[in-house]
């Protein structure tokens, strides 16, 4: 049981970054993975990407400063992902996200809940003895408040409660108290900014785009009763930048560029106690000097602490390219490719995606297919459908 939160974390983050076993990897390994999982469909179409994207349903999970821009004054969305159905049938992400504008001048507020099933896992103690089996899974809730700032640029800070049962209270009888296991919970924060400013050319106004982004911003969560193991959880800085090109008054397309980097610190790190960059038995943290960091340190840190130097610092940068066709604001198509270096996650893979929005209801899809091998996430399919709060109003008042 010791050892069983460091195994799961491991395998959940494994598995999604379809890493191979070789022994001079160095991925970023952190608790509460889920919250790294593009939730909804058009993100997961266009490569995993939303942070200078244009402000849609969404906007809670990529950058909740872009509903400032959207033009109605509420909605909800509802998103689907049935996870790494390659592995195993059991592993479920669904997310709800909505926002309401109070004012143009006093802004708005956004929501959203995150539930991430893990399926059936089976227990067992030091031994090797199966226990019993067991649901983990993870959740987290989260408010934000956003507004302009200009007519081109807006803001938003974002609160999140994040909550991780890996063993639902089942632990080993032959176990010491402090080796219990517990569910995990802690607080983060977000700060995003986005600005959007139109271009007048000679098809009509195009619109380009900057995103940036922190997120889970905060305490580290530890499974076990005394702190010990304390576990960084994935704290996030995404920058993005979109173009908006129409070719007339039906048809446009849109670029768009995104690189996440995770603020969290390598396990193999330059300030490892009695580090020798000649002697890679030296490079691993041990347990207690990992868990000992404060999330504040753990975040400057992230930028400098790989044996690699700046190098392998820039291998720690996930990139995502998308391409949106948009047809009278109606019909879309996207496609997008995602892109981790292999020493971090390989997670290498093109998405496509398709959407169909009216004035009340949206429906969108995307799909993934893998570009390394014997991904598991190939073939992985994402479900969001929306509604538009105005629309809906609008209706139930033609009808009285």
């Amino acid at each position: 049981m010791k050892k069983f939160i460091l195994s799961i974390t491991a395998v959940i983050y494994f598995a999604s970054s379809a890493m191979a076993i070789d022994p001079v990897l160095n991925p970023l390994i952190t608790a509460m993975p889920s919250l790294s999982i593009a939730p909804d469909a058009r993100a997961a179409g266009l490569g995993d990407l939303g942070v200078a994207t244009t402000a849609d349903l969404n906007s809670q999970y990529w950058n909740a400063a872009k509903f400032a821009f959207m033009e109605s004054q509420g909605g909800l969305t509802a998103n689907y992902t049935p996870w790494l159905r390659k592995l195993v049938s059991d592993i479920d992400l669904a997310h709800l996200a909505g926002y309401y504008n109070i004012g143009e001048m006093a802004g708005g507020i956004g929501a959203s809940f995150t539930y991430f099933s893990m399926g059936t896992v089976q227990l067992t103690d030091d031994s090797g003895q199966a226990i019993q089996d067991c649901r983990p899974n993870e959740w987290s809730l989260d408010v934000s408040y956003y507004r302009k700032l200009h007519e081109y640029v807006s803001m938003a800070v974002a609160l999140r409660f994040m909550y991780s049962d890996l063993n639902n209270g089942i632990n080993s009888s032959t176990s010491g108290s402090s080796q219990e296991m517990k569910a995990a919970w802690t607080m983060a924060a977000d700060i995003d900014l986005y600005y959007r400013q139109p271009i007048d050319i000679p098809m009509g106004t195009s619109y380009f785009a900057l995103g940036f982004t922190l997120t889970n911003l905060g305490g580290k969560m530890s499974y076990y009763d005394g702190g010990q193991h304390k576990n960084f959880i994935p704290a996030t800085m995404r920058i993005g930048a979109s173009y908006e090109l129409p070719f007339d008054n039906y048809n446009k397309l849109t670029f768009n560029l995104q690189a996440d980097k995770l603020m969290v610190p390598s396990r193999l790190s330059r300030f490892t106690e009695g580090y020798d960059p000649n002697d890679q038995s030296t490079w691993r943290m041990s347990d207690d000097q990992y868990s000992d960091m404060t999330s504040v340190s753990g975040i400057f840190k992230s930028f400098a602490d790989a044996p690699g130097g700046a190098a392998e610092e820039f291998k720690e940068v996930r990139w995502g390219a998308g391409l949106e066709y948009t047809y009278n604001r109606q019909f879309f198509a996207r496609l997008g490719y995602s892109y981790e270096n292999y020493y971090k996650g390989n997670r290498n893979y093109v998405t496509v995606g398709a959407g169909f929005h009216l004035s009340i209801f949206s429906l969108d899809v995307a799909y993934c297919i893998g570009l390394a091998s014997s991904n598991p996430l190939d073939q992985t399919m994402r479900f969001t459908v929306g509604f538009d709060l105005a629309g809906i109003k609008d209706l139930v008042n033609n009808k009285k």
